[in-house]
């Protein structure tokens, strides 16, 4: 009788497989990020290049006679930490306002049954399918029946409207995984409702929120069509807007332009890379939960 292990069974070819398939996957990923992080490095050898120079035959990513000359200029002739700073004040207070709401919102949506709940979620639903182009004639007209035209305190106002239909349905669906006996069990002790969602439900749900957040923060912070029709005072503009002064009608300066796209992506990187712990630690959840 011949007990021989088949060779396809061998831990020989076991494992050159596994090594095989390792390997593939990570030439994989590697060309993967090599595609998303290959635009990036051209801005920025572009924002090296001397004289405004934009297209060049070379392919070099540190180009002939790098400088940083385009960075000073940005910073010390044009207003550009203002619209930086504009911009952080109205992201960030957006993303808290947004986030707050909708925390509270999904929980309702969750936790209690009352009239209008599914046809409520329906309508948020459907209003995230109108092209954003369609909101905005209704979105100036109630901004400017506020007066609060030109002001921070609108565009703060248009982009928590615009943004918080989705960030309650991430919430929702996250509160519906969390097991109503925890809050039952809080009851119990004596807590009340609001107590049991904000020492239970609220802790629990650190993913969700972190994930709402960025949501509510990259949406804002890339925000430009609703700032052109809000703002005017240049004092006011965002940092997308002011970029979009560096473009003129015959001549663009791409080096201030490739410059200032570099220095703003700096805040979003800290934002992911910070809140990044709490968005492993939500797929890891969801897969156990699910």
């Amino acid at each position: 009788m011949n007990n021989a292990i088949p060779f396809k069974y061998s831990p020989e070819w076991v494992r050159f497989k596994t090594a095989v398939q390792k390997t593939l996957v990570h030439v994989a990923l590697v060309c993967v990020s090599i595609m998303f992080v290959y635009p990036l490095i051209r801005i920025f050898s572009v924002s090296l290049r001397p004289d405004d120079i934009l297209n060049s035959a070379s392919l070099a990513l540190v180009p002939d006679g790098a400088t940083l000359v385009s960075y000073g200029k940005l910073l010390t002739q044009t207003h550009f930490l203002r619209w930086l700073w504009n911009s952080l004040l109205i992201t960030g207070v957006t993303s808290i306002i947004g986030v707050s709401l909708a925390s509270t919102a999904g929980y309702a949506f969750s936790r209690f049954k009352f009239p209008g709940n599914k046809l409520g979620l329906t309508v948020l639903l459907s209003t995230q399918m109108i092209p954003a182009g369609m909101l905005l004639l209704p979105m100036f007209l109630m901004i400017m029946k506020m007066g609060l035209v030109n002001t921070y305190l609108g565009m703060i106002i248009a982009y928590s409207v615009s943004s918080l239909p989705f960030s309650i349905w991430i919430l929702k669906g996250y509160y519906d995984t969390v097991p109503r006996s925890l809050e039952e069990a809080a009851l119990v002790d004596g807590t009340t409702q609001f107590g049991a969602f904000y020492r239970i439900v609220l802790p629990l749900s650190t993913p969700a929120l972190a994930i709402a957040f960025l949501f509510n923060f990259t949406a804002a912070w890339n925000e430009y069509l609703v700032a052109r029709v809000i703002l005017a005072d240049s004092s006011r503009y965002t940092w997308t807007l002011g970029l979009f002064e560096l473009q003129g009608q015959f001549i663009t300066q791409w080096g201030m332009f490739a410059a200032g796209s570099i220095l703003v992506t700096i805040p979003v990187l800290c934002v992911f890379l910070y809140s990044s712990k709490w968005l492993v630690s939500g797929l890891t959840l969801g897969s156990v939960k699910g």
